[in-house]
């Protein structure tokens, strides 16, 4: 009997401590066993309760009624699956005829109450089945990417969702982005993860840094072209524009329109041209739009139209061409000046840290994600690096980057500084960098962690 005592104590006093330092671990040890079990105990009256049945069909009502037996209760959504994962479950269900996904969407925080569960989501995966994925602890107070994800070309892992699952960053499929934030809200490490997921990819990245290349300049081996102030910044992305205008010429030159060639072969991007001709994508990063924007003076004024002209060209026009826009600021809205809301526009990916007032959280999802708008305003300040995430379809979720430092990522480019393109339109705005410093020197900023 000592024994089995000693036991159980030694088992318990693991999940505690694995639950306070090790919360996947725990969960996968003992979390998700209990909650898959507290799930399938009390489905039916939970369902019952959310109104998530329907009333038996008239056809059972009369069977019923001919073998003189009790009237059937209501029915729930047919459990397909039920899965564990490192945070938590993932229910498919099936719908029953007269239910629509929406129902079940409404009824997310009453499911999170009645199955004790942190968060609960869904989605619709086809007509007549939902995926409901519920987390059991929160999985963005201590953010633990999984070892492995789903990277392909320019698909990027950047953070972690709410609901367990990896943000990504894919420029192929949403070619520019917005990321906004105020001092201190984790915007740097956001884009430190973003050029740490880039670097090893066969990627042109190009910086624009009108804070004198305090953020990006440590990363410069990486980099095929970098600017610090806005006079170097609109040769770069003038000489950008020529280079688009280049890759155009390529793509007409090779888009193979004849009637012997099928349809699928017909060149209308890069993606379409062969490996062995297709210029190398690239990916600009601007890090405080505003200080592009702002003048004092006429020669600023003329400078600054033509910058957001040339910013306007590459958003409108440079998707086929692989040259795709990652966007940075405090604010982004009209009293930048004229120009500044078209190129919002085609900024399809949104990001938003914390803001200091409601009308730049307005800025990046007013006209995308109305909902997104209060979520983002409600991040508090004690918590660097949760964002929230959307894009033109309307969807939205809240994420978080975990904590890279400005030395890791500088460790990171220096690996892979032989991947560093060279692109002649932009040689002359090649970084000169020198010999590398020892991995143990610290350098001067590094952000706010986010553990």
């Amino acid at each position: 009997m000592t024994a089995l005592t000693v036991a159980l104590v030694l088992v318990v006093a693991a999940a505690v401590i694995l639950r306070w330092r090790r919360p996947a671990w725990y969960w996968l040890a003992f979390g998700a066993a209990f909650a898959a079990l507290r799930v399938l105990v009390r489905y039916t009256s939970v369902m019952d309760a959310c109104g998530l049945t329907v009333p038996p069909s008239r056809w059972r009502l009369t069977l019923a009624r001919i073998t003189n037996r009790p009237i059937p209760e209501a029915r729930a959504p047919r459990i397909l699956r039920i899965r564990p994962t490192r945070t938590g479950l993932v229910l498919r269900l099936k719908l029953r005829p007269g239910q629509d996904a929406f129902d079940v969407s409404t009824a997310t925080d009453r499911l999170r109450h009645s199955f004790s569960m942190y968060g609960v989501t869904s989605r619709e995966l086809r007509s007549g089945v939902v995926e409901v994925r519920m987390t059991g602890y929160d999985v963005l107070k201590r953010v633990q990417m999984p070892t492995k994800t789903d990277t392909t070309p320019m698909r990027v892992p950047v953070a972690l969702r709410e609901d367990g699952a990896v943000h990504y960053r894919d420029y192929r499929s949403v070619p520019h982005g917005l990321t906004l934030g105020a001092t201190e809200s984790g915007k740097s490490v956001y884009q430190r993860n973003l050029v740490a997921g880039l670097a090893p990819m066969n990627v042109a990245l190009v910086g624009i840094d009108c804070k004198q290349g305090v953020e990006l300049f440590p990363l410069a081996r990486r980099f095929t072209a970098l600017a610090d102030n806005p006079d170097t910044a609109l040769d770069l992305l003038e000489a950008l524009v020529t280079h688009m205008e280049g890759v155009y010429q390529l793509i007409r030159a090779e888009q193979r329109i004849t009637v012997n060639v099928p349809d699928a072969e017909i060149a209308a991007d890069i993606w379409d041209l062969p490996d062995h001709l297709r210029p190398v994508p690239v990916v600009v990063l601007v890090d405080e739009v505003a200080e592009l924007a702002l003048f004092a003076t006429k020669d600023e004024e003329k400078r600054r139209d033509r910058i957001i002209t040339a910013l306007v060209r590459l958003a409108q026009l440079g998707r086929a061409a692989g040259i795709y826009l990652e966007i940075c600021g405090q604010r982004f809205g009209s009293e930048l000046g004229k120009g500044i809301t078209m190129l919002r526009a085609q900024l399809t990916g949104r990001t938003a840290h914390r803001v200091n007032d409601e009308s730049s959280a307005n800025m990046a999802f007013g006209d995308i994600a109305p909902d997104a708008v209060l979520a983002a305003i409600q991040i508090p300040t004690d918590t660097p690096g949760i964002a929230v995430t959307g894009d033109s379809s309307g969807g939205w979720a809240r994420i978080r980057a975990p904590h890279t430092t400005l030395r890791q990522a500088v460790n990171l480019c220096n690996k892979h500084a032989g991947r560093t393109p060279d692109l002649p339109a932009l040689a002359p705005f090649r970084p000169a960098v020198g010999t590398p410093a020892p991995s143990s020197e610290p350098l001067a900023k590094a952000a706010p962690a986010t553990v």
